[in-house]
This record gives structure tokens, sequence and C-alpha cells, in this order.
């Protein structure tokens, strides 16, 4: 599916049945794909990952609004998958070998790779875009979207559109949020009062803490990105990397951002 697309708002039909959105990220991000054990002094140096994920599990978190979304729990990645009547976006693809375990989640909502049209990176490192170019052959008529500054460092199967601050993916908000890398970007929706905030954000322990800094490129910047989020509305944010966070998640990030 390739619809009309404008810098300030992409338009698309909403009639054609439930929106599904998944967002993958890993306990500590890094250009690798490996957890938050791996030690490193820059993202962009650590070599390639080619480990399969771990056996997936999916739950299901139900909202008030027409939009509702679900974690499918790859033990180290996290899937979000939000419906919306019919079609599916893709946030985040994991490292290499994860296609199976999204299309396990579509299949939990009762929708296929016909279902998507949509492919949102938050950034480039690989436990985000390693298995890009498997989502993208399965789901043919999907549109792929990344942050500008990253699209050099993203390996695609096929153009990816470059998006930024006050684009729209259907209903969701696309907010730039660079420092962990320099095109990281988050995505709201207002509809669900969600975040899903990549590797801007991490679970932690029940609360919220900021980007890694073993794997961000500029933590000050990060901090920047922090502070921004902390300026819109959400009772829900995912992660990443971490346990969600379901209700008072606007508080904890504007209580973070308040410390940073």
């Amino acid at each position: 599916m390739q619809p009309g697309i404008n810098r300030r708002g992409f338009l698309y039909d909403l009639g054609r049945g439930t929106l599904a959105l998944a967002v993958l990220g890993l306990a500590a991000c890094s250009e690798t794909g490996q957890p938050d054990t791996v030690s490193t002094t820059s993202a962009a140096t650590e070599p390639e990952s080619t480990t399969a994920p771990p056996e997936s599990s999916t739950t299901q978190a139900p909202t008030t609004s027409a939009v509702t979304w679900q974690r499918v729990n790859l033990g180290f990645v996290s899937a979000y998958v939000v419906v919306h009547q019919g079609e599916a976006a893709i946030v985040d693809t994991g490292v290499a070998g994860s296609e199976s375990a999204i299309e396990d989640g579509l299949r939990s909502l009762g929708l296929d790779w016909n279902a998507v049209g949509h492919v949102i990176l938050t950034h480039r490192h690989d436990d985000h875009q390693g298995s890009l170019p498997a989502v993208l052959a399965a789901a043919a008529g999907a549109t792929g979207y990344a942050g500008a500054k990253d699209l050099a460092a993203i390996r695609s199967p096929r153009p990816l559109m470059a998006v930024g601050d006050g684009d729209k993916v259907f209903d969701l908000e696309v907010i730039e949020t660079p420092g962990h890398t320099p095109g990281h970007i988050s995505v709201l929706s207002a509809d669900a009062s969600l975040l899903i905030a990549g590797d801007a954000l991490n679970g932690d322990n029940g609360g919220v803490a900021g980007a890694n800094p073993r794997f961000s490129s500029d933590m000050a910047v990060a901090n920047l990105s922090v502070k921004k989020l902390a300026g819109y509305r959400f009772d829900t944010v995912v992660f990443g990397h971490g346990e969600p966070i379901e209700s008072d998640a606007t508080a904890l990030v504007a209580e973070l951002a308040a410390s940073i």
C-alpha cells in the first residue's frame, strides 16, 4: 500500500478493518541486538548479531478507546500491537529472525501479513531493524518509515519514508526524540493515550528511565528528548526495553524529566 503522504500528516483510508501496530525492542539497545550485559563504548562499533530471538508469548491490554494494544513478550524483545480498524503497522522488527514472532502476534489478532500497511522503525540499531528485510518481504504492500538522520544506516530492501515531528501514520503522531541515535523517533496514539517510546525511554522496575548511556550517541540530546516527551499526555508508555507502564505514565516521565 502506498497512500498519498504529506509532511504534516499521512492520510489513509480508515475503513479497512483492524489496525495493528507492533513494537519490538531489547532489554538494552545496541546495534548488535545484545542485552545490556554487553559492554561497549559506542553502539556504532559493535559487530552485527545473527542471534534469533527466543520463543514469544502474547498478552493483551484493553483500552477504553477504539484503539487497543497488545504486547508480544519475546523475553529480551517486546512487541506491541495496536489495533484500530483493519490495517497493521509494525513498529520495530527486532533482531534477525523475529518475523515469525511478529506473524504470531498478527495471527493472535486475526490478522496476517496482508493487513500490514506500515512498518515504522524507531531507530537504526540492529535490535530494531534486524528483521526489516524479512518483514517487508512478507508485508509486500507496506510502506516503511524512519527518522531522516537514521535512514542511511538502515538496511532496507526498498526505500523508506523519512518522518519527523508533526507527521502522522494513521492514528500515530511521530515525535522526534534524538540522542539515543540522531534520527530516533517515538510515536503517540492520542486515541489510545499510548506512547511508544522506542529507546528514548526504558522501563525500570516499574518505573521509567532515560536512554541507556552505554548505547546512546549523545546523552545531553537524549535527556532533552525525555523533557520533550514529558510535555505530551498519555496514560500508558511502552518501551523497546522493559515492562510497560499502564497508568500515570505522564507523571512518571515528568518526574524523570525534572531529575535530569
